[in-house]
Formats: structure tokens, C-alpha cells, sequence
């Protein structure tokens, strides 16, 4: 039996999320006049048509640094003491929250996000995870399962254009996990 070859990274299916990064550094790259608004029209056609990562990259070589592959989640773990990200910071398309005993805060409120989509996965466990969000943020809880902990969405379920959405999957455990506004 032969091992099979592995996926290159240019044939890795583009995520919504990798269209969404390419179509934020195009707008940004107009917005400083580094292409014209036709060759912007132009590639942010081939971005929102882009079924691989390989198709998109192309699109903003000459633009600075790639966008793409986000790699590892940021991945934050309550444990004893509890585990939080607050503040300034960056947000990017993929965060682990996993509660242990002392729980998970993750406060949206002073970031900058260009993204349309973020993916938090949840493990709530015994501690709880709690989401603080701007106003305008939607959160999409479909895919979370409650546990034993439950969801509590404090939110007005609104939301504004251009803001980011929090796709939530994984589950509340026993701890719960409660999304709320500022």
C-alpha cells in the first residue's frame, strides 16, 4: 500500500473567510492607489469566484505579504486560573476556547477586525466561556450545542453592515457559555 500524496497548500479549498482577507487587502490596496479601481473591479471578481487558496494567492502577490492560511488557531485555555483576551489585539479567523475550571473571556470590543467571519470553537467545560462583542456584531449559535452549562445570547441578534459575524460551534459544557454586548 502506497501513502498518498499530500495536499498542497495551493489546492487547499479557500474558506470564506480567505476570500473575505483577499478582498479586504484588495480594497485597501485601492484605497492607497496602488491598483486602479477597473484592475480592483477585476480581482475582486476572481476572489469571490476562487474555489482554492491556489486561485486566490495570485491575486495579491503584488500587493505585500499573503493573507492567506491562517494556520493555528489562537487557542485560549482556561485551566485553573482562567484565561482572557482583552484590550487591543488582532483578530484572526480561528479561535479555540476551551474553559477548563476557570473559565474564558474573549472581549471583541477594542479590536479592529476586517473580518466578515470568525469561527470561535468552543469546550466550555466547567468554567465558562463569555464573548464580549461591539454593537453590531451577530453571533451565529446553531451549531453550538448547549450541555449542560447552556447559551445565554445577550445580543440584539442585529447585525450591522460590514461587521464581523461569530460562527460558534463545540459545546457550552457545564460551565455555559454567554454571549453579551459592551
Amino acid at each position: 500500500m502506497t501513502a498518498e500524496p499530500s495536499r498542497s497548500a495551493g489546492r487547499m479549498r479557500a474558506s470564506d473567510a480567505d476570500r473575505e482577507a483577499v478582498v479586504e487587502q484588495l480594497r485597501e490596496a485601492a484605497a492607497d492607489g496602488r491598483i486602479d479601481l477597473d484592475e480592483l473591479d477585476t480581482r475582486l471578481g476572481q476572489a469571490l469566484m476562487a474555489k482554492t487558496r491556489g486561485e486566490l494567492a495570485p491575486l495579491i502577490d503584488d500587493l505585500g505579504p499573503v493573507v492567506l492560511g491562517s494556520g493555528e488557531p489562537l487557542t485560549l485555555q482556561g485551566g485553573i486560573h482562567g484565561a482572557e483576551r482583552t484590550g487591543r489585539w488582532k483578530v484572526p479567523p480561528r479561535i479555540r476556547a476551551i474553559g477548563g475550571l476557570g473559565g474564558v473571556r474573549l472581549d471583541f470590543t477594542q479590536t479592529e477586525c476586517r473580518l466578515r467571519e470568525i469561527e470561535v470553537e468552543v469546550d466550555a467545560q466547567l468554567g465558562s466561556v463569555r464573548i464580549v462583542v461591539p454593537v453590531g456584531w451577530r453571533a451565529d449559535t446553531d451549531a453550538l450545542n448547549p450541555a449542560f452549562g447552556g447559551l445565554k445570547d445577550k445580543t440584539s441578534g442585529d447585525r450591522l453592515p460590514g461587521t464581523p459575524e461569530l460562527r460558534l460551534t463545540g459545546s457550552c459544557g457545564a460551565g455555559g457559555v454567554l454571549i453579551r454586548g459592551r
